[in-house]
């Protein structure tokens, strides 16, 4: 026996080791099925909410921390159940089928079942209203029923954006329901869960977060211009076209940061928004690629999707510290 034959024996997992190896594995599976790199655009909304209870007051209570922890997991909880809804609802629709590079893939590599998927789906959509309830809960009467609309809203918002029958996602009406729910909704509701009041410069605030969360969807939605539509799912990206999508995406991003800059000049925020200029030379790269992609292959712009998530990542951080300050 050779001396690499030896080494390779010596390194198999032992029948021993199986079933630890396939925990890990399962493990691995559902990581990937919550997507948490992700999770960062749940992250700065509600971080949002609480720098604005800090301008407000000049300081964060233990309580409020406890309410910021406890909103962040519910915010958490939320964008994985649209994470793993997505994965399911288009693998039963055959969006997800063949070369797609739509979602977590978890399904097409055999390694969760939509079955699994439906079932942890049935556990953990009450999961995430539970926390709400509780956080609702120490608001005053007045101001629950409003917040209890706005949980459902929602929840129900991360199943259907791709579930029949309402299936807004594919309808072209993702970017709208996202700027609603992780910018109105999870800023405004966060700031009134942290306040004990609503404050309507939450509104303010929500809107250019609203704007990049969106932001990030749509360009996800780039690559996949063509396959999407031969599957039937109709986004903002293919409805437009090539050259119109394109044109969206190069004015996108400027119209974030003119909102930031309105914030600064009326007062709600300060000097660090113009930090988020930082993100500059991400948007020009992302944008020199989609124009070398022309009306060819837009599938490898997949690839750099980082790029916009850094625009998100700067130019949120940017407006937290611009509020906080």
């Amino acid at each position: 026996m050779r001396c690499g034959d030896i080494l390779h024996a010596a390194w198999e997992p032992r029948p021993a080791d199986a079933p630890k190896l396939a925990a890990r594995q399962k493990i691995r599976a559902w990581w990937q099925a919550c997507r948490p790199p992700f999770f960062i655009t749940a992250a700065i909304p509600v971080s949002l909410s609480l720098a604005l209870a800090f301008r407000l007051q000049g300081s964060i209570s233990p309580a409020q921390w406890g309410v910021y922890a406890l909103l962040l997991a519910g915010c958490f909880m939320g964008l994985t159940i649209a994470n793993l809804a997505n994965d399911l609802f288009d693998h039963i629709l055959g969006v997800d089928a063949g070369d797609n590079i739509g979602g977590s893939r978890v399904i097409q590599s055999g390694l969760i079942s939509p079955r699994q998927l439906s079932v942890v789906l049935l556990l953990l959509t009450p999961a995430t209203l539970a926390v709400g309830g509780v956080l609702i809960l120490g608001l005053p009467p007045a101001l629950r029923p409003v917040l209890w609309g706005l949980s459902l809203f929602a929840v129900a918002s991360a199943v259907f954006y791709v579930a029949p029958p309402i299936r807004y996602g594919h309808r072209a009406l993702g970017e709208v329901f996202v700027c609603l729910n992780m910018g109105f909704i999870m800023v405004s509701a966060g700031a009134t869960l942290l306040l004990g009041r609503f404050d309507p410069r939450s509104l303010a605030l929500a809107l250019p977060v609203g704007l990049m969360v969106a932001g990030v969807l749509y360009y996800q939605s780039l690559p996949e211009i063509e396959t999407d539509l031969a599957a039937g799912k109709h986004t903002l990206a293919n409805t437009l076209g090539k050259d119109g999508a394109a044109l969206v995406f190069r004015l996108w991003w400027p119209a974030v940061w003119v909102l930031l800059g309105n914030l600064w000049a009326t007062g709600l925020a300060d000097w660090p928004v113009a930090l988020g200029l930082l993100a500059l030379p991400f948007y020009v790269a992302a944008c020199r690629h989609i124009n070398a992609a022309g009306h060819g292959d837009w599938l490898p712009l997949d690839a750099h999707g980082h790029l916009v998530r850094k625009c998100y990542l700067i130019s949120g951080a940017a407006l937290i510290l611009g509020v906080a300050l």
